[in-house]
């Protein structure tokens, strides 16, 4: 197994994009910059939001993990078209607005349309309410019940997560464990 990492990662170095992020587990990452210099951090204990873009070999979602690793939130999301449109990486929020409208690519009719946003750049690029259907011009669009939610949750200088891999495959067991535990409720006979 750790000549299949060693490899992996040998890989994944000589082959990797400008800031490459790479899942290794629910928590642990290998971050590569733009120099190839790659570099594995965990961040066990502290909340982030993780997204895979909406690529191919990706999940084209978003996943909100908690202090205690456990994945408690994830939507559909969608994302620039290429590479340089939304930037992989690890970032942070910035800042928080609940109205923003786009100064680059404003609405016809002069509203807002980055609601609910988490800027996570120095460029303008976040996650935002908007439609999931088409890609955009680089921001994270998340759909308008659970960009409520994220907003509510996240918070200045909290990890912000962007990768061109997939991550389900560490989520998955939480978000099964989280959305099939739902009990079934039957009154009793003869109760109203």
């Amino acid at each position: 197994m750790k000549y299949i990492l060693i490899i992996f990662l040998c890989f994944t170095v000589l082959f990797a994009q400008p800031r490459e992020l790479i899942p290794l587990s629910k928590t642990e990452f290998i971050y590569v910059n733009k120099k190839a210099e790659a570099y594995k951090f965990d961040l066990k204990g502290k909340e982030f939001i993780l997204v895979s873009v909406r690529e191919a070999n990706s999940d084209g979602r978003f996943y909100a993990v908690d202090r205690d690793g456990t994945v408690w939130l994830s939507g559909g999301i969608s994302s620039g078209e290429e590479v340089e449109f939304t930037p992989s990486g690890k970032w942070k929020i910035l800042w928080k607005k609940r109205h923003y409208a786009s100064k680059k690519y404003p609405e016809a009719d002069g509203s807002n349309n980055m609601d609910y946003s988490l800027f996570f750049t120095k460029w303008g690029h976040a996650i935002h309410k908007g439609n999931i259907n088409y890609t955009s011009h680089g921001c994270i669009r998340v759909d308008h019940n659970n960009i409520q939610i994220l907003f509510k949750w996240a918070r200045v200088g909290m990890p912000v997560l962007i990768t061109r891999h997939r991550y389900m495959q560490y989520a998955r067991p939480d978000l099964r464990r989280i959305y099939t535990n739902v009990k079934k409720f039957t009154r009793k006979k003869g109760h109203q």
